[in-house]
């Protein structure tokens, strides 16, 4: 690590701690906003499962905790103090920025285009990701995606480096607590073999190979989990038959519970259905065509998560804007940056007022909160599509030089 990443990270350290010592009303009120926290990350929910737990009641009995049970045995070990806990999540953003670091520092994001020298220095896309307004509010929050985001990002600096075992164990990790992180799995398996200095075998081998390791590692967090809970799995239904099942309608800036709230109930499971696997559908494609860019692929996943899983907060646009600032490089060919840039600062300003608006004033409804979100998502899916679109520019231009600068007209 350089000197400069260390100036940034201490920097970012003590912002925090200046904000929680200075505000300490602030993480409360952070934890209450659903732009932040929702029902399967909540902060209030994690300590509600943590009283019951500690007094010999299944949390999960009632339908209000959502979360894994290794979270409450983690917690559980803690102090009861809130100065620890805030603490522990100081600590897991300068985790996640040392894993930016590594990953930049590897060059895997520029290492198939001849725009090399317009990438960020590591210290750079550490500060990108450790001084954004979300990343910063999501850490105050402190909502268990800030658990997640870590070992996602632990997982692609394991990989990058080649050690696909480690990788694909934080993988298992991260899927475990969110679910979701399960559709990175092909991308990872691709770029962590692309990190190997000597592949052995086929990638077919190579990949059966992690993919047996990734189940074996969540069979045995499940099966810990399974100890934890007393011996019961009523926590399965609880944890990741939310996320499938959507049972909790509670507003957030995804487009699930507005949707599913004016469903009839006889289309409601086909509509999951199709929700679900909208989410799959890209996995294979992107793997196919952008093979020699798995980074990039995790990285556009991680976008569409952002967007399209059922629920979704903005921790997840900070994890995916953060990994985008590998791809500095790109940043010259995307079409819509001002339109998209300005669209999420719009949305990020008023949704809390038409949130206020509809909740608290009562002059409004969820039309209100449901429209500025689906501006949100408009914004976070302009810049998805508009990064793709230059990294595929960036790909022909890097094979074929005498195109660089050119328009490209559709005939």
């Amino acid at each position: 690590m350089g000197r400069r990443s260390l100036v940034v990270i201490i920097v970012a350290v003590a912002l925090r701690l200046v904000l929680f010592a200075a505000f300490p009303s602030l993480p409360d009120l952070l934890t209450n906003r659903v732009e932040i926290s929702t029902p399967v990350t909540s902060f209030k929910r994690l300590q509600e499962g943590l009283f019951l737990y500690t007094h010999g009641v299944s949390p999960y009995d009632g339908g209000v905790f959502h979360q894994a049970p290794l979270l409450l045995a983690f917690f559980t070990t803690l102090p009861s103090s809130a100065t620890a806990t805030n603490l522990i999540y100081i600590l897991l953003d300068v985790f996640s920025a040392y894993a930016l670091i590594n990953i930049s520092t590897s060059g895997i994001s520029v290492a198939t285009s001849n725009r090399k020298d317009a990438q960020f220095p590591p210290w750079a896309v550490s500060a990108a990701f450790l001084f954004n307004p979300f990343t910063v509010a999501t850490c105050l929050a402190r909502p268990t995606i800030v658990f997640t985001n870590t070992v996602i990002l632990t997982a692609i600096s394991k990989a990058v480096q080649g050690h696909g075992a480690a990788a694909v164990l934080a993988l298992a990790m991260s899927a475990y607590l969110s679910l979701y992180p399960i559709l990175l799995l092909p991308p990872m398996i691709l770029l962590s073999y692309d990190g190997l200095k000597v592949p052995s075998g086929g990638l077919g081998v190579y990949a059966a190979k992690m993919t047996g390791v990734f189940i074996a590692a969540a069979a045995g967090l499940l099966g810990l989990s399974y100890l934890i809970t007393g011996g019961s799995w009523e926590f399965l239904a609880s944890t990741y038959g939310v996320h499938l099942l959507l049972p909790d309608l509670t507003p957030n800036v995804g487009l699930w519970w507005y949707f599913f709230i004016e469903m009839f109930d006889s289309f409601r499971n086909f509509f999951l259905c199709v929700f679900q696997l909208h989410l799959a559908v890209y996995v294979g494609g992107l793997c196919i065509r952008l093979r020699k860019q798995p980074l990039f692929v995790i990285t556009t996943l991680l976008g569409i998560f952002s967007i399209f899983k059922s629920y979704p907060s903005i921790g997840d646009t900070a994890l995916y804007l953060s990994l985008l600032a590998l791809y500095r490089h790109i940043f010259p060919l995307m079409r819509y940056a001002f339109f998209a840039t300005s669209t999420l600062l719009y949305a990020t300003l008023l949704g809390p007022a038409f949130y206020y608006l509809w909740i608290y004033a009562g002059s409004g409804n969820a039309n209100f909160f449901y429209a500025i979100t689906l501006v949100w998502s408009l914004a976070v899916t302009v810049i998805v599509t508009d990064a793709l679109f230059a990294v595929l520019r960036d790909e022909w231009e890097t094979e074929r030089p005498e195109m660089r600068g050119k328009d490209v007209i559709r005939i």
